[in-house]
């Protein structure tokens, strides 16, 4: 795999990058009328029996055209869940042609900032980001804000930087500061991916994922077989992406989801060969292949990481494949754990102890137990609403 070097920036420390973000944000207030929906006020469902805010919640986004929707679950004891209450995003939902159960094809659609108490949700359909304010396995709706592009995938969240990849029209990153519990749209920090908006299927020619590296000085965007790279942008000391990325050529690799190790590795599910590659990421965004390592699975997609271990979702095996990351170097395969049909987005909770995997064939989450080795023990699974095909889940 070969990098080549567009445009580098230097980089600066998240406390400055942060600050000047947030100077940034507030001389753009004024025009947050402009960039946003008004949000109205979420209706919630809440289920009979459950104690709100008693447990880590588990949210799930259903992705839903009619109206897409928040499904929020209490995490009990033992790990299983239990619907809290639904929440409407204000959006639509939205299907990228030639998906079966993974309508977004794409990680990170759903994303839980737990330091401001913040989920951000994506509706594809609607090219707007929707923020809700976290009380428990409550939900608040706040705002609703134009994604600055077609078709919302991925959320990205640093401090108090957001970015969102949109995946079609070329594709393109729009950045924003939070700002309390609303996000300031900044015009400047939108890039074209410049990809071609007419190649098919659609689903397979779009972006995966947006995500910061762990200390945020840099954004890496995958392609998949859109272009076959992954994009770094690194970041301004104000948090605005260079110019142009630097970019990791992945020939028929077909880069999806990624992850990041305990040892700062970047580990990247590779759709083409059913395989997960471990970069290094090295000064000004380039990187450096380490290895990688073959599933035995199909439709190697998406990737989660808690503590040692690595989980990637397998959607055409209804499977996820576990991996060691405590030794340097190459990963160490831990098997293959079934899963209901059409294994997509998978969420780990914070404690590390469980893990909840989006299945889209027929909108369940099936939930698991983490044993200390990595090994996985189904203890139960729960069927989403309307979420056929959905992605989108986090857990606190």
């Amino acid at each position: 795999m070969s990098s080549t070097t567009r445009r580098t920036v230097t980089r600066s420390t998240v406390t400055r990058r942060t600050a000047r973000a947030l100077a940034v944000a507030t001389a753009a207030a004024a025009a947050t009328a402009l960039l946003t929906v008004p949000a109205l006020a979420a209706a919630p469902q809440h289920a009979g029996g459950e104690v709100p805010g008693s447990g880590a919640p588990v949210f799930v986004q259903s992705d839903n055209t009619a109206g897409n929707t928040v499904i929020a679950y209490h995490r009990n004891a033992d790990g299983t869940l239990s619907q809290a209450g639904s929440y409407a995003t204000g959006g639509l939902g939205g299907v990228l042609a030639g998906s079966a159960v993974d309508h977004l094809a794409s990680e990170g659609s759903l994303v839980l900032d737990q330091r401001h108490q913040l989920l951000y949700a994506v509706n594809a359909a609607s090219d707007t980001v929707t923020v809700f304010a976290v009380h428990g396995d409550r939900l608040r709706r706040v705002q609703v804000v134009s994604s600055g592009g077609e078709f919302p995938v991925s959320v990205a969240v640093h401090g108090n930087l957001v970015y969102v990849a949109n995946a079609l029209d070329g594709g393109s990153i729009q950045g924003f500061a939070r700002v309390g519990d609303r996000l300031v749209r900044i015009p400047s920090w939108h890039r074209d991916l410049n990809l071609d908006p007419s190649a098919t299927p659609q689903f397979t020619h779009t972006p995966g994922q947006i995500g910061f590296t762990p200390d945020g000085s840099e954004l890496i965007v995958t392609t998949k077989a859109a272009a076959n790279t992954i994009d770094v942008f690194p970041l301004s000391g104000s948090g605005a992406p260079a110019s142009e990325p630097v970019v990791t050529s992945t020939p028929g690799a077909v880069p999806f989801g990624f992850a990041f190790d305990p040892a700062g590795r970047l580990q990247v599910t590779e759709a083409g060969p059913n395989a997960v590659a471990t970069f290094t990421v090295g000064r000004h965004g380039a990187l450096t292949a380490v290895g990688q390592l073959a599933t035995g699975q199909a439709a190697t997609c998406w990737i989660t990481a808690t503590g040692d271990h690595l989980y990637a979702s397998n959607a055409g095996s209804g499977s996820l494949s576990g991996f060691g990351a405590a030794a340097p170097g190459a990963l160490t395969p831990l098997g293959a754990t079934a899963t209901d049909g059409g294994t997509v987005d998978a969420a780990a909770s914070s404690d590390g102890h469980y893990l909840y995997a989006q299945t889209g064939a027929k909108g369940v989450v099936d939930e698991f137990r983490v044993a200390r080795d990595g090994s996985l023990t189904a203890i139960g699974s729960v069927t989403v609403p309307g979420a056929v095909g959905g992605e989108g889940i986090a857990a606190g």
